[in-house]
């Protein structure tokens, strides 16, 4: 395969092989962490196949990143490794670079936006890395990568368009086939598209007829829009920010081309629920892009009913505030939690009487807001809002029910 610091363009490099994948999976064994695939009867019986979920997220740096970032850093040369090299990123990329970066001795410079949380700042920072911040955006910062690149004399480490970092990344289905052979459909998330170049070969070298789906989140639909010659708008804030690319590799999107059998799209509701329904069912905690995968099944289960499915949990670092903010989310999707906006008469023992019967259905009130005087009713009205929690969707309907009963106008203020 082609050197690193080689000028011949992306989208020149020849396709990677089996055997580069294989190659590279005797590079990196025991170097990263062999994740096991396991089968999930409850995923499985929800969504109406076989599904095998392959725990990336246990990875040291919590993301299968490192792979290819390992894989490049061994096919350097010694005189490349000791100039260092340097990346730009704001997630698992930066991380796997420098923690293998500073394991094997090579330096490590790592340009993120100056937007980029403090903690993934200070993660990447911990491995050793020299972090410099430029820009507002992240091609800000990839322009200013390969500028630093010229002037130090680095070696880029491209995050997904190269094939050694594809060839990394494809030994996670190497593992997978091995563990599970009778897998028939892969569902990969699609960000560059360096996983599913990577997966999709070897998965095809060792099964040919092996379905490949891409999974990709509804506002970044840059590798769907490429293949299927539409234009669409690829911006907003996604819960997949580790997908959330804009513009695919030129070198992964010419082989993702003639891999995959489809591309599928999923909405920010799926991604929530996916990263929820882990969390509650497998116990592990996995980011939005991690749960592209479920999210494609949840969203779209005709595609999938009774095969054995393979899915990539590709990564865990999700900030801890965000998945709290998930998993209240799905509550109230589930009916567990609501708010419900009453109208009523701003008189002494009204809000009583309304509290009577939400004791008498049991339902657990949270917290109460009063609206007085920024509502479209009389002076005399008044709105509240009640969050509050119950059993399941049945539990809190019937108090709905028995609110409008008893005379009461009353909405619930539903999630997107």
């Amino acid at each position: 395969m082609t050197d690193q610091r080689t000028l011949t363009p992306a989208a020149d490099f020849p396709a990677i092989t089996l055997d580069d994948v294989r190659a590279a999976a005797g590079r990196i064994n025991g170097a990263v962490v062999r994740t096991p695939t396991l089968h999930s009867l409850t995923l499985s019986e929800m969504v109406g196949a076989e599904v095998w979920l392959k725990f990336e997220n246990l990875q040291f740096t919590a993301a299968y990143k490192e792979r290819g970032a390992l894989n490049a850093l061994l096919l350097m040369d010694e005189e490349a490794r000791a100039r260092g090299v340097i990346a730009a990123s704001a997630g698992n990329h930066a991380q796997g670079l420098a923690y293998h970066g500073k394991r094997l001795g090579v330096p490590v410079t790592i340009v993120m936006p100056k937007t980029t949380p403090q903690v993934k700042v200070s993660q990447t920072a911990s491995h050793g890395a020299e972090i410099v911040l430029f820009g507002e955006k992240f091609d800000d910062a990839s322009a200013h990568a390969r500028v630093l690149e010229k002037e130090r004399g680095l070696t880029f480490v491209h995050p997904f368009d190269h094939p050694h970092i594809a060839a990394g990344q494809g030994t996670v289905a190497l593992e997978m086939l091995e563990d599970v052979p009778e897998l028939d459909t892969l569902i990969v998330p699609i960000g560059g598209g360096g996983l599913l170049t990577g997966m999709g070969t070897a998965a095809r070298g060792v099964k040919n007829d092996m379905r490949l789906i891409g999974v990709q989140a509804e506002l970044y639909p840059s590798m769907y829009a490429e293949l299927n010659g539409v234009d669409m708008a690829c911006e907003g804030d996604t819960l997949a920010e580790g997908i959330a690319v804009k513009e695919p590799g030129a070198y992964t999107r010419r082989i993702v081309a003639e891999l995959n059998d489809d591309i599928v799209l999923v909405a920010e509701r799926h991604l929530e629920r996916a990263v929820s329904l882990l969390l509650q069912i497998e116990k592990t905690v996995v980011e939005g892009a991690g749960a592209a995968g479920l999210a494609a099944m949840l969203a779209h289960p005709e595609e999938f009913a009774g095969r054995k499915v393979g899915l990539v949990l590709t990564g865990g670092n999700i900030d801890t505030r965000l998945l709290a903010n998930v998993l209240l989310r799905d509550l109230a999707r589930s009916g567990r939690i609501a708010r419900l906006r009453i109208r009523l008469q701003d008189r002494p023992g009204a809000l009583f009487k309304v509290m009577k019967l939400f004791d008498e259905k049991q339902v657990n009130i949270i917290e109460i807001y009063h609206q007085r005087i920024f509502t479209t009713l009389p002076a005399k009205g008044l709105i509240t809002d009640i969050e509050c929690e119950a059993r399941d969707r049945e539990h809190l309907d019937s108090l709905v029910a028995a609110l409008r009963d008893a005379g009461y106008m009353v909405t619930t203020v539903e999630l997107a």
